[in-house]
């Protein structure tokens, strides 16, 4: 867990300081520098989903997931966590579920949430959690600055994703192979793509309702592994 709680500091950390800077950032620039996060996020989406081998695999997880995540409408659950917290902790923040919800995502979706929280619980390797620290603590500085106290919040997320996978990766280490983690990542990089979408406005997607999908190519694996 250690990876996990030094990146859940890393951005409560870099978010302090965005708020700090937040004050000395002129109006204007807010809308530049998140479009510039957005065309990032979709470059960052991109050079996950391309590492695919099985395209019918991951576009199937995205229908099957879409279609689970609708059922629960995960979407919706996520929004109300962040209208509770606004409530809460918001102090009068008018974006702290905006900030709260994207950030949340942007940090738990991808490659290096999945993969570093593996190799923290298989193997006591930190190594690609404390990268992702890194990088997450100076997005959360950015975030913060146009987006307010809400991105701090979305430590408890990584938190609490982070440290299940963690928990739960010597159980499915059997299941875990290199092809299904590619899978999954290329799952995962579709769904920044569309967290990039979303912070350039270009069209609201209910990204929690896609999260189910991430999880998919361990299913079916799973499936084909029994015959």
């Amino acid at each position: 867990m250690l990876g996990t709680i030094v990146n859940s500091i890393a951005i409560i950390a870099g978010a302090f300081i965005g708020i700090l800077l937040k004050k000395g950032i002129k109006e204007q620039y807010t809308k530049t520098i998140m479009d510039g996060m957005g065309l990032s996020v979709v470059v960052i989406g991109i050079m996950g989903a391309i590492k695919m081998d099985n395209l019918i695999l991951v576009i199937a997880s995205i229908v099957v997931g879409s279609i689970v995540g609708e059922m629960l409408d995960l979407d919706k659950r996520l929004e109300n966590l962040g209208n509770n917290m606004e409530k809460r902790f918001g102090k009068g923040d008018s974006n702290f579920s905006k900030g709260f919800i994207m950030a949340s995502l942007v940090y738990c979706i991808g490659a290096m949430a999945i993969l570093g929280a593996l190799e923290s619980g298989l193997a006591g390797n930190h190594e690609t959690l404390y990268a992702k620290s890194v990088l997450d603590g100076i997005s959360a500085i950015i975030f913060a600055s146009t987006l307010g106290i809400g991105v701090a919040f979305s430590a408890v997320a990584v938190f609490v994703y982070q440290g299940a996978i963690t928990i739960l990766a010597s159980s499915v280490k059997d299941l875990l192979t290199p092809i299904v983690i590619t899978e999954m990542s290329a799952v995962g990089g579709i769904l920044i793509m569309a967290i990039g979408v979303n912070i350039l406005g270009i069209k609201k997607i209910k990204i929690a309702n896609m999260l189910p999908a991430i999880f998919i190519p361990i299913l079916y694996y799973m499936v084909i592994n029994l015959f």
